[in-house]
């Protein structure tokens, strides 16, 4: 089973950015859909962003105009773009791959934003 692996998280200024990674031990294409989820503390899991296997992209209200999802096929790799980063952001990132009818899911990144 292909299994994914978050990375590039860490501590950041507000206003500042950050790029998260999320790499497939297999081929990307894999995955039907790959979404990055959030889970502040206190805070209800939320879509971040996805990212269809055709390229078709979605993403949370609260995020929008502010991250972008990517992908590098050669890479096996998602990339989760943040700019502009808020105290609400601070939580722990998840990058979620459906992968059938099972969800393959991360082991999490810590994101933290500082006022």
């Amino acid at each position: 089973q292909v299994q994914l692996r978050e990375s590039g998280g860490g501590l950041v200024q507000f206003g500042g950015s950050l790029r998260l990674s999320c790499s497939a031990s297999g081929s990307i294409f894999s995955f039907k859909r790959v979404g990055w989820y959030r889970q502040g503390p206190g805070k209800e899991r939320e879509l971040v962003a996805s990212i269809t296997a055709g390229g078709a992209v979605e993403y949370g209200d609260s995020v929008k105009g502010r991250f972008t999802i990517s992908r590098d096929m050669r890479k096996n790799t998602i990339f989760l773009q943040m700019n502009n980063l808020e105290a609400a952001d601070t939580a722990v990132y998840y990058c979620d791959g459906a992968l059938g009818n099972i969800v393959v899911r991360g082991q999490g990144t810590q994101v933290t934003v500082s006022s």
